[in-house]
């Protein structure tokens, strides 16, 4: 599975040890209430935030607020199936960071995802 064709199936079917071997970061946030449930090591080590500090935050409120914008935020709170991708920056503490990210949705699932690729 890869960044471009992983699908939320996939995501929901897989241990948090499998998610740690992709080469790629995974958010997964609860739909209703943004808390984050699922955190892999690609993005705990691309942000420099650990599992721990992440799981069961509101995601972009206390871990991530460059996404609680238009762009992003908005499409999981108003979108009831949702499969986008999109170049985007990061702003960190110490500089910009260049993604791409896709956002998966799904009403099937209990769980949306934030999969993050660094550039």
């Amino acid at each position: 599975m890869d960044f471009e064709s992983i699908s939320i199936e996939d995501l929901d079917s897989k241990t948090d040890a499998e998610l740690d071997q992709l080469n790629f970061g995974i958010v997964g946030s609860e739909k209703e209430n943004h808390i984050c449930t699922r955190y892999n090591k690609y993005e705990a080590d691309l942000a420099g935030l650990s599992k721990d500090y992440v799981i069961g935050k509101n995601f972009y409120v206390d871990v991530a607020p460059c996404t609680n914008n238009f762009l992003v935020y908005n499409r999981f709170e108003t979108e009831t199936n949702l499969e986008v991708a999109l170049d985007y920056v990061f702003t960190y503490k110490l500089s910009p960071t260049k993604v791409k990210l896709r956002m998966l949705k799904s009403e099937d699932s209990l769980t949306e995802y934030l999969l993050v690729l660094k550039k």
